[in-house]
């Protein structure tokens, strides 16, 4: 395949940026989008030219790493990670727009690489749970309904790649603090913090400047991990009671 790029470069967050033309050539239709980029690399390191900076780590799909945003859609054409998205996706000739996540809380760092630490001083904010430490407890001990440790697992899901904030025209990362809240809150382990917990997420992701949740659903959309909207809901649930009992 014979591909024509328009790659966002921009050296740092205080320099201006600007979409740059690259050919990418004899690129086979069953790589990856991010091996793509390193044959792309390749040639520009071979001509003395400054190599693409993008992100990655496990390049399997599970870290949420490899954030870009591929012709307006996070993570591209896929219902998967960047990493996960293979070139047979795109057709031989066609011009392909790389950009890095738009999100005023994600600030960028170099091209397609932002600095996604918001996320985690919000899953921070929520702090952990309490758990006797010793010998680990026996499995059947604390009885959880299947129904409820199933949504706590679909919940779980979420790998923090912040695909949801880049979708949203809001920049609400109301997908993800849900997804953290709704786990542990569908658990018998989360419930003595399930009040702090949620006070404390959505006052640290409005502190990062994460916009507010119109329901346009871009979010679940893109969602790599398929976290449903319904986490949105009992987010907004739990905060409102967490909420009535603070003022108390």
């Amino acid at each position: 395949m014979n591909l024509h790029l328009k790659v966002w470069r921009q050296k740092s967050a205080q320099s201006e940026g600007r979409l740059a033309d690259y050919e990418a050539r004899n690129i086979p239709e069953d790589c990856s989008f991010l091996e793509m980029l390193d044959l792309v690399n390749e040639d520009l390191l071979a001509k003395g030219e400054e190599p693409i900076a993008f992100d990655h780590d496990c390049r399997e799909g599970i870290c949420g790493m490899c954030s870009l945003t591929i012709n307006g859609i996070p993570h591209g054409p896929s219902e998967t990670t960047t990493c996960q998205l293979y070139m047979r996706k795109f057709k031989d000739g066609q011009t392909i727009y790389i950009e890095p996540f738009r999100v005023g809380a994600f600030p960028l760092l170099r091209d397609l690489a932002v600095n996604r630490s918001a996320f985690d001083r919000i899953q921070r904010a929520g702090g952990f749970v309490s758990a006797h430490v010793g010998s680990a407890p026996d499995g059947n001990a604390i009885l959880v309904p299947k129904t409820q440790s199933d949504r706590a697992m679909e919940a779980a899901a979420c790998i923090g790649c912040g695909a949801c904030a880049a979708a949203c025209p809001n920049a609400s990362a109301m997908l993800f603090v849900g997804a953290k809240v709704t786990h542990l809150g569908s658990l018998p382990q989360g419930q003595p913090e399930r009040d702090r917990r949620v006070l404390a997420m959505v006052r640290q992701m409005d502190a990062e400047g994460f916009g507010n949740c119109s329901n346009y659903l871009e979010c679940e959309a893109v969602c790599p991990a398929e976290i449903p909207n319904s986490v949105i809901g009992q987010l907004n649930r739990d905060y409102s009671a967490a909420l009535v009992k603070d003022t108390l």
